[in-house]
């Protein structure tokens, strides 16, 4: 199964294996012992890298004192065979609590000196915890027996591998974050959000080959990693890249530590520390008895600290991270903005996730916004959506900052209303992030969306930055035009806003409208689907927007499937996105950034089946493998094998494009199932219910006697048939499965080019052709809209209330009853207009 698969089925049964213990602590085992499956392995990958063989492997012992004092000097600690974590699995039903107990004391102990801030106590969390997880020994070791073969399943012995690893390790402390409530806070920044940062940072510093980058809230980790993934990507050298975290809670900070080195970052190029940002600032050297002080300076910092935490200012007006003012005690959002621009170098960048009050609270806040501000160091903010971050739902910003930049204005974005709902949370799409890059690197204004803002507007607004005074992202008021209310037609101006239209599809205003009033326009035609799908204009762009993609279509096959072997997936879509964009241009009605979004939905699924195919190799796609599902045995939940699945290619696709007719004559007896069923159903609603009472059965069905025989027969006959053509689905369901599952194991190499066209190429383009047939549908319903709008004049609805009051006074004039009746219904005929 790819990284994707295999991340949802640890999650899914770590999810259940915990019981009762809370997902917040529970994270802490089971990343603590993925992380010591992957020391173990780099270990033994690294003894026999060194020429050693798996006996040799078998007699590692803490008493060498070369091969440990060398390990460690190459690692940065050392295991002994007995404490690997492939001899706890070889153990079996041996295996004891214990072990672990001993081996996580036995590698405190051998950690390397030079690396103690790597390593040192890293393990405190799982060794102080491990009882939580039963009442007694015997408990505990079934559960950490459990957890460990869970664990096992990750492969980790090639390149690609760690990269597994590190997916899963990343989904996991996700999935744990989406269940930890507002504790999730402590240790996660939603991976989206994360690749906004990262790609903001990556950019400024692509020309760079050494760069050093920071997070003093560090967290897992994560924030950090994502950076420098991003960075990465651009510079070639990961080697390149040095490593500094900061984060005062210790479980927290041994996650940081844990994800950092299982990403393959060596530890010379990891620096971190345990302790409070805002008291202990970074140039704090324990071993320096002289107490000197070298202040760290980075290319960029980037940070999502705490919201309006409490802190301690005292004596801080002294502190050189304070210059341009002291955060007020109730809230250190600020002390953490200055802290972080403190630390950059002068071309550096920052980028800080802040709660949205800080753009305009007043006091000891706008004093310091007002120093940020006339001192050019912010450089844009961003305006997130509401509820995007685990355990809270207050509105945020990224506040973008620089320490020496050639412009003084701002430019500030409301990205607030682009999201999707996931779950209880709202979350980035990649079209939106990528939207939020592009304006921020381009500095540019985009009506309803971002603007650049000088210096002076923001003093005349006393240094406020509340985004709605400088964005106006609301929708327009919806404007009513009193002459076509009163006379009809369609505003002139109205039909103008659609000016984007009429640009793309010239002569189709014309043949939809006669403007030739000069305020209002007659709608000339009834069926405005019709008219607009078969004018020229739209036929013609239909067919150019055609054009212009059938190209793409070639290059993907050409890239993707006849070069799979080479293909790196993250280059190759940014290069498909490039030229998607390029070819997007020339069609005002279609968003780019939409076309991005079908192209990311799309290589999702792309990318996974090319790590597969690298990895694995070209047969990959011709494998099957089993289905599993969980079924109730004694109580339990047990995996059992249900059927099969395709490995890469899916059965559905194979049978569609290799079995087409077995798969409609299996479909065919489907429909006629459903039908039956419904017959049934049908016959089953006529009959009296079998539990009523003989008198209310009788009451509530108008069949008679022979009627109701007749139908239960009926039914009865139609039930023995259905029963029939169950087996028969069943058996010819079977059968589909067996035939589709040869016929994978048997692809020729041209059928297997054929079917991943069909899987990857053959959506995209599909989505991505529907964009310019979604811009025309959407102009069919704005159309349609303001005719509907307009149809009725305020004389035809004075009409038709009229029309209504005489037919009201006609009815009560035939009513009758005593005198007060009468005379009520007189005084209501006479307000009706009536006798």
């Amino acid at each position: 199964m790819n990284k994707q698969q295999l991340a949802a089925k640890i999650w899914e049964s770590a999810n259940r294996m915990r019981g009762r213990v809370d997902a917040s602590e529970y994270k802490d085992f089971i990343l603590g012992f993925i992380f010591y499956k992957y020391l173990s392995e780099k270990e033994e990958q690294f003894f026999l890298g060194e020429g050693m063989t798996a006996v040799d492997i078998e007699q590692l012992a803490e008493d060498e004192k070369d091969t440990v004092g060398y390990t460690q000097n190459r690692l940065g600690y050392f295991i002994s065979y007995q404490n690997l974590f492939s001899t706890w699995v070889k153990a079996g039903n041996d295996f004891a609590v214990s072990q672990v107990y001993e081996a996580l004391s036995a590698f405190s102990r051998l950690v390397s000196p030079i690396y103690k801030n790597v390593f040192e106590g890293i393990f405190i969390t799982l060794q102080t915890g491990l009882s939580k997880l039963g009442d007694n020994t015997g408990s505990q070791t079934k559960a950490v027996r459990d957890l460990i073969h869970l664990i096992q399943t990750i492969p980790m012995t090639t390149r690609q591998d760690y990269d597994v690893l590190g997916y899963i390790y990343e989904d996991l402390i996700s999935k744990f974050a989406s269940n930890a409530g507002k504790k999730a806070g402590e240790f996660y920044t939603p991976h989206e959000v994360s690749v906004l940062m990262a790609d903001i940072v990556a950019h400024h510093l692509r020309s760079q080959d050494n760069i050093r980058i920071y997070d003093p809230t560090s967290g897992s980790g994560s924030l950090l990693i994502t950076i420098g993934d991003a960075v990465k990507r651009r510079m070639g050298d990961e080697d390149g890249i040095a490593y500094y975290a900061q984060e005062r809670n210790q479980s927290t900070y041994n996650l940081t530590r844990m994800n950092l080195v299982m990403r393959g970052i060596k530890p010379a190029n990891i620096t971190v520390r345990n302790g409070d940002t805002l008291e202990e600032d970074w140039p704090h050297d324990e071993s320096d008895l002289s107490g000197a002080y070298d202040p760290l300076y980075v290319d960029a910092v980037v940070s999502n600290p705490p919201y309006s935490q409490r802190w301690d200012p005292e004596g801080k007006e002294n502190d050189a991270r304070f210059a341009y003012g002291v955060a007020p005690r109730s809230k250190a959002d600020y002390a953490f903005l200055l802290h972080d621009l403190y630390h950059l170098k002068p071309s550096g960048i920052m980028c800080i996730v802040l709660p949205h009050g800080v753009l305009f609270r007043g006091g000891e806040e706008g004093a310091i916004r007002r120093n940020l501000i006339e001192n050019d160091k912010i450089a844009a903010i961003i305006g997130l959506p509401a509820n995007i971050f685990f355990g809270t739902g207050i509105p945020t910003i990224i506040m973008v900052l620089r320490q020496k930049r050639e412009e003084s204005d701002v430019l500030i974005i409301d990205a607030s209303k682009d999201f999707e709902k996931v779950g209880k949370n709202n979350q980035l799409r990649s079209s939106d992030i990528r939207r939020i890059v592009d304006t921020v690197t381009a500095r540019q204004t985009v009506e309803g969306y971002s603007r650049l803002v000088t210096k002076e507007e923001i003093r005349d607004n006393d240094y406020n930055l509340n985004i709605p005074r400088y964005v106006d992202s609301s929708e327009p008021a919806e404007m009513w035009d009193l002459y076509a209310s009163m006379f009809g037609g369609v505003p002139v101006q109205e039909i103008d806003a659609l000016g984007k239209y009429w640009e793309a599809l010239p002569g189709l205003c014309e043949e939809l409208f006669d403007t030739a009033n000069g305020h209002c326009a007659q709608p000339r035609c009834a069926d405005i689907a019709d008219v607009v799908w078969g004018h020229e204009s739209v036929v013609g762009y239909m067919g150019r927007y055609g054009d212009a993609f059938s190209g793409l279509r070639r290059q993907l096959v050409a890239t993707l499937i006849g070069n799979w072997e080479q293909v790196d997936a993250p280059s190759a879509e940014a290069s498909v996105a490039s030229e998607i964009f390029n070819l997007v241009e020339p069609f005002a009605l279609v968003d780019k950034y939409d076309a991005y979004q079908v192209l990311d939905n799309a290589w999702s699924v792309i990318a996974a089946d090319l790590e597969m195919l690298q990895t694995e190799g070209f047969d990959a796609a011709r494998k099957v493998d089993p289905e599993y599902v969980f079924k109730k045995k004694g109580g339990k939940d047990v995996e059992v094998q249900d059927g099969w699945k395709g490995h890469v290619l899916p059965f559905a696709l194979v049978q569609e494009v290799l079995l087409d007719a077995e798969a409609s004559q299996l479909r065919a007896l489907q429909d006629t199932m459903s039908r039956l069923n419904g017959e049934c159903e049908t016959l089953k609603d006529e009959l009296p219910t079998e539990d009523a009472e003989e008198e209310e059965a009788e009451e509530s069905c108008d069949l008679t006697d022979e009627e109701i025989a007749e139908k239960q027969k009926e039914l009865a006959s139609l039930q023995k048939k259905l029963k029939g053509l169950k087996k028969e689905v069943k058996a010819q369901d079977s059968l589909l499965e067996e035939k589709t599952r040869e016929a994978i194991e048997s692809l020729t190499d041209e059928q297997v080019y054929e079917l991943l066209e069909a899987k990857w190429v053959a959506p995209l383009m599909d989505d991505l052709n529907a964009l310019s047939q979604a811009s025309i549908e959407r102009l069919i319903k704005s159309v349609s809209a303001l005719e509907e709008k307009y149809k009725d004049t305020y004389a035809d609805v004075a009409e038709q209330i009229s029309e209504a009051e005489k037919e009201l006074d006609a009815m009560l004039g035939q009513l009758v009853g005593d005198e007060f009746d009468m005379l009520g219904i007189a005084e209501l005929r006479k307000l009706l207009g009536g006798e």
